[in-house]
């Protein structure tokens, strides 16, 4: 959902990405070939262009279910006023959980197909999301809580599919169908984050600095798509099928929808939660 890393804190870098597959010899020309076919392209220009053009029909593909994303009821209410902090706490919640998971999602991902010291694309999420471990807590100890009390929490199922797709990810899917779902997903919820972020200031009174967790998800990770695309024709030129990529991402998106809609659901379990005491009226 995961998610875009402070550019200050973490770039993500993929210095070769491709070199590690060789280019078909005299294969110069990008190609035009129909992006249905499993074989692969006949070098790396053709690979890289495949997989700009698989990324905008995976985008367009998945523009209304991204509409239905950025339209959940919980969002609306956030910004009006109307979600209760300890509804906004159930994400946090939800999301220790999630992080936790997916640090191990992305290391698994980094064994079976970085590259060091060339490319470290999925270390580099995996480290991400290590970074964004200390913001959860930070986040529940502004609100009264502490690691206990997310251990306690009881995860709602709908929350909870989006990790299990990318643990499944992890250990199933190749290298382009991995990068072509991260790619497209991260935008959306980073935009998501975002809006929270900014009506926990401007609506409900938090200060930035007690609000960091949805900041860093919020901000876009830089050189990321170019990254993300090198990855993706990587994994054309082994032979990865556009149909798995257009699946995979479609599948991830709709794990994304389930976590948004869950967020209007009553939290797992209670939350007992408070105002930062910096932010109570006087």
């Amino acid at each position: 959902m995961k998610h875009s890393v402070l550019g200050s804190v973490l770039s993500v870098s993929l210095v070769a990405a491709v070199a590690v597959v060789p280019s078909a010899s005299g294969a110069n020309a990008p190609s035009s070939a129909s992006l249905d076919t499993c074989d692969a392209p006949p070098g790396l220009p053709a690979a890289l262009e495949n997989a700009r053009r698989l990324v905008n029909q995976i985008r367009a593909d998945l523009a209304a279910v991204e509409d239905r994303i950025r339209h959940a009821p919980f969002i609306a209410a956030v910004e009006a006023g109307t979600a209760s902090l300890e509804q906004i706490t159930a994400v946090v919640a939800e999301e220790y959980s999630i992080v936790r998971s997916d640090i191990n999602s992305f290391q698994r991902m980094a064994t079976r197909w970085d590259t060091p010291p060339g490319s470290h694309f999925f270390g580099d999420l995996a480290s991400g999301e290590a970074l964004a471990l200390p913001l959860v807590l930070d986040f529940a100890g502004n609100v009264g809580l502490d690691e206990r009390d997310l251990a306690a929490y009881e995860p709602r199922p709908r929350s909870q599919t989006y990790p299990s797709r990318v643990a499944w990810i992890a250990f199933n899917a190749d290298r382009a169908s991995a990068a072509a779902s991260f790619l497209v997903n991260f935008a959306v919820f980073g935009e998501n984050m975002g809006r929270i972020r900014d009506a926990l200031i401007s609506v409900y009174g938090f200060a930035p600095a007690q609000i960091e967790f949805f900041t860093f998800f919020a901000e876009p990770i830089p050189g990321f798509e170019d990254d993300a695309i090198e990855v993706i024709a990587a994994g054309l030129l082994e032979g990865a099928c556009p149909i798995n990529l257009r699946r995979s991402a479609r599948l991830l998106q709709a794990y994304e929808l389930d976590f948004w809609q869950a967020a209007s659901d009553p939290p797992g379990s209670p939350l007992h939660v408070r105002m930062p005491r910096a932010r109570e009226p006087r």
